[in-house]
């Protein structure tokens, strides 16, 4: 929903209900979510007998939490790791250890009480994107679920994910085309959500983790949990570089094309299409199971244009062997050059340089080396043993430590 297409007095009314979930009006507007399943039909998070159990809720946004719970159980035969996320209807179709219906997540008092109870049987809980994670309960509150969870001794880490606490105005400042000044993105809300939850994170006192490194720009103290993506699954049979004089097949895949510059960058591609030099996909709607063939064809992946800085669908395209090319601020490199020592293999354009970028790529002979840096990249990076890494030097062992066992299973 384009909110700037709507009258100001329901803008303030959205901003109303969403700011006192538990008023009269918040409590009707989440029956419009959906009724609960039948009470006692939706399971709860359980562990195995581990040293450390922890658990990750509750959006699961793009399969991550999931992807790092699996890392954390790899890097460690002591923790027991699972993730809950409600369940979008609609939305992607993410693999999860317990998917909730979105109505029993917010209106089945039954579930939240329950799961809050098999979440205190943890030591653990990494809470993300700043959403409670037992839907309405305690009021509804981050901040109250969180403490209850502290009283009863589990240890509590955050995580930010992206639009949660990147500031509009700072983002505005410093990217001319940033993604927050088209009209189709609402700005208002989300610079008060982004501040809200920067100050929620920063008085919380908890380690707080980011899954875009271009976040610690707003939350400067977070620790870089990379995404992960699986490597095996991207791979791509062995290439054979494009005949000399073929066009170069590039792909694009925006899952919202106002984020990813779509607009922006399609006449351009339109006219080198036109002209023979490359072939041009644009991938929209594919189920995640297609994607990795359709990257498989691609010689070169353009991320986004927008943001500054990468994510999943770069991943996974690098993975697949392709050359990825996006706009990443260049401190944003610097960082990850010295947590990982290792450069970001995307090449740089922006919108206004991406055609001669594409043009130089166009005249080149042999991309080889530049896809295998990709793959190198990910392979050392994004495939969930450096996330582990992370996450259990900044949180999860350290609190081990001070408990009195040995988080590392030894």
């Amino acid at each position: 929903m384009n909110r700037n297409r709507l009258p100001s007095w329901i803008n303030r009314l959205i901003d109303l209900i969403a700011d006192a979930p538990m008023s009269p009006l918040g409590r009707l507007a989440a029956r419009r979510l959906g009724r609960p399943a039948p009470r006692g039909s939706v399971p709860t998070t359980s562990f195995a007998e581990k040293p450390t159990r922890l658990l990750i809720a509750p959006v699961n946004y793009s399969g991550q939490a999931f992807a790092w719970a699996r890392a954390l159980e790899a890097a460690d035969t002591g923790i027991s790791a699972r993730n809950m996320a409600f369940d979008v209807p609609g939305g992607f179709d993410f693999e999860a250890d317990l998917l909730v219906p979105v109505g029993t997540y917010h209106n089945d008092p039954d579930w939240q009480r329950r799961q809050f109870e098999a979440a205190t049987r943890g030591t653990h809980v990494l809470i993300e994107a700043e959403e409670p994670p037992f839907g309405r309960l305690m009021g509804r509150s981050v901040e109250v679920q969180a403490q209850a969870l502290i009283d009863h001794s589990v240890d509590v880490a955050y995580l930010a994910h992206g639009t949660d606490a990147r500031l509009p105005s700072r983002h505005m400042r410093e990217h001319p085309l940033s993604y927050y000044d088209d009209p189709a993105v609402y700005v208002p809300r989300a610079e008060q959500l982004a501040a809200r939850n920067i100050a929620l994170l920063e008085r919380s006192g908890r380690p707080v983790f980011v899954s875009t490194p271009d976040l610690r720009s707003d939350l400067p103290d977070a620790f870089w949990c990379p995404v992960v993506v699986d490597p095996q699954r991207w791979a791509a049979d062995a290439r054979e570089e494009r005949p000399a004089g073929a066009p170069l097949r590039v792909a694009h895949a925006p899952s919202v094309a106002a984020y990813k510059g779509t607009p922006l960058i399609m006449p351009m591609l339109e006219q080198l299409q036109a002209e023979g030099l490359i072939e041009l996909d644009l991938i929209q709607g594919v189920p995640s199971a297609e994607m990795p063939a359709r990257f498989a064809e691609a010689d070169v992946v353009l991320d986004q244009f927008r943001t500054g800085s990468y994510g999943v669908a770069a991943c996974e395209a690098m993975a697949a062997g392709c050359v990825v090319v996006g706009q990443v601020f260049e401190r944003v490199r610097a960082d990850i050059l010295a947590a990982t020592g290792l450069q970001l293999p995307v090449i740089e354009a922006s919108v206004g340089t991406l055609e001669v970028v594409l043009r130089r790529l166009i005249a080149a002979p042999d991309l080889s080396r530049e896809r295998a840096r990709s793959v190198e990249f990910v392979s050392a990076v994004h495939d969930g043993r450096y996330s582990a890494r992370v996450l259990q030097q900044h949180w999860v062992s350290r609190s081990a430590r001070k408990e009195g066992f040995d988080a590392s299973g030894s």
